[in-house]
């Protein structure tokens, strides 16, 4: 479901109440700031003449908004302004924003009211929501049951299991240590990719660089798959958002230093640390319920168009996780706890959590491009099981900022180019087609044959894209 970013009035007691919908939250904190505008006069008489910077940094988003619109208000009040034009950029807690505006002139504006601040507002994101909606009770289910929740309601075939990271369900998954709010923003998310880097991707496959393995990959020159990438939504956010608030507290109560914000950490038997386990977990099985559902509604889409089509699963993989594996360290086999960000698991030929087809070949690992590059799979090593914890890369990783490449590029501009090279992209928003602009991130096909050199992972095989469809 593709939703337009607008705003709403609604009446509220003796205030009027202002509501921002978008497909993406920056949109809707954009829609909230014109909403607020239309009180006061027309939009379509206020120019942008000038533009002022604004902001604000707080963890709750509901709250951000507000901090948000009372920036603005402050800015109308002190300048003697009205703004009609505004752009949101959201980095975790941080807010980076643009009010365009003029001097306010009576007798053009016809100013009807003076805003005196923002109390009561709210915020839908409503770009990525699908047809399933779940209730309280199957959204536990979800979260204990991941994948295999997912076939078993139909979304998906139980030889899917087999291909799927921890046969489609992380154990010790505890959905009451979520947040009903966590909850809420998932409700309707199930099936959908989201926004950022997120994708779903029609390749074909142009070098096969390892036969043998390529071919217990079921993967050959010319053959055409889709790669999927996405993860638990809006839920898993707001596990991290929370959780990253409550261990800088916990941290403090240890006498632990934090030398950045983002290493927030906890003792793992204390209180908040086995609740972010438990969290975490059930936020681990959100991404394999979600991906397995996206897999079964791609299939349908296939078979509507290509009938004799067949997508069988490659292998189903998480890239944000911290799990408990066994590993040698200081030659000694212990139980680690193994965080991996922006990274995925790769294990080597032979490893027991391998499904017996993929045994003797190691773990397939996919590392995703951008829009225009070239995505690769690789196969897990033996090396890495000392070398990284058998761990690889996930991806490229940016060279530039979102915020810098929306400076560089502009998303018409990059759908046109990439349509020149008989790439289709669609997507909702072409703000999020800058960010992801092919030429933000680093030449991935440096960093896996890095990877591949550094015996991380080995070249499996290179796929370009055909289409790729953005949240």
């Amino acid at each position: 479901m593709t939703a337009v970013a607008r705003w709403e009035h609604f009446h509220h007691q003796a205030d009027v109440g202002v509501r921002g919908l978008g497909p993406t939250r920056p949109q809707a904190f954009e829609q909230a700031a014109l909403a607020m505008t239309a009180v006061v006069t027309d939009l379509a008489l206020v120019q942008a003449r000038e533009a002022v910077p604004i902001q604000r940094r707080c963890l709750d988003p509901e709250i951000l908004l507000t901090e948000w619109l009372n920036a603005i208000v402050y800015e109308m009040a002190t300048r003697h302004m009205l703004f009609g034009r505004f752009e949101v950029r959201i980095d975790g807690d941080q807010l980076e924003g643009r009010a365009w505006g003029e001097p306010v002139d009576v007798a053009r504006h016809h100013p009807a009211v003076e805003v005196k601040g923002a109390t009561l507002t709210q915020l839908r994101v409503v770009g990525s929501t699908g047809a399933i909606r779940l209730s309280g009770d199957e959204m536990d289910a979800m979260l204990r049951g991941g994948a295999q929740w997912a076939v078993g309601r139909g979304w998906g075939r139980p030889e899917d299991l087999d291909r799927t990271e921890e046969h489609g369900r992380m154990a010790g998954a505890e959905p009451d240590k979520v947040s009903e709010h966590a909850k809420k923003r998932q409700r309707d998310e199930m099936g959908t990719l989201g926004s950022g880097n997120h994708y779903l991707e029609v390749q074909h496959v142009v070098d096969v660089f390892d036969g043998q393995v390529a071919g217990a990959f079921g993967i050959h020159v010319g053959d055409i798959v889709v790669s999927i990438h996405c993860g638990s939504r809006g839920l898993g956010h707001q596990i991290g958002t929370k959780f990253l608030r409550d261990m800088a507290l916990e941290a403090q109560q240890h006498g632990i230093a934090l030398p950045d914000r983002e290493l927030a950490c906890a003792p793992i038997n204390s209180a908040t640390g086995r609740a972010y386990l438990g969290a975490m977990r059930s936020a681990i099985n959100c991404a394999l319920a979600n991906r397995q559902i996206l897999t079964h509604l791609t299939r349908e889409a296939f078979a509507a168009v290509a009938p004799r089509a067949q997508l069988a699963l490659l292998y189903d993989v998480s890239h944000n996780t911290c799990k408990v594996e066994e590993d040698v360290l200081d030659g000694q086999a212990r139980q680690l706890y193994v965080h991996r960000k922006g990274a995925t698991r790769a294990f080597g030929p032979g490893h027991p959590d391998l499904p017996a087809a993929l045994r003797d070949a190691g773990q397939p690992v996919l590392i995703g491009g951008s829009m225009g590059t070239s995505s690769y799979i690789l196969g897990g090593t033996r090396e890495t099981e000392q070398r990284a914890f058998s761990s690889a890369c996930h991806g490229a990783g940016r060279s530039i900022s979102r915020n810098e490449a929306l400076r560089r590029y502009r998303g018409r501009s990059v759908v046109d180019d990439l349509a020149g090279r008989g790439i289709l992209i669609r997507s909702p928003s072409m703000r999020g087609v800058a960010e992801e602009a092919p030429g933000a991130y680093k030449d991935v096909s440096a960093v896996c044959e890095a990877a591949d050199h550094a015996g991380l992972a080995r070249l499996v095989a290179r796929l370009e894209p055909v289409v790729c469809v953005k949240g």
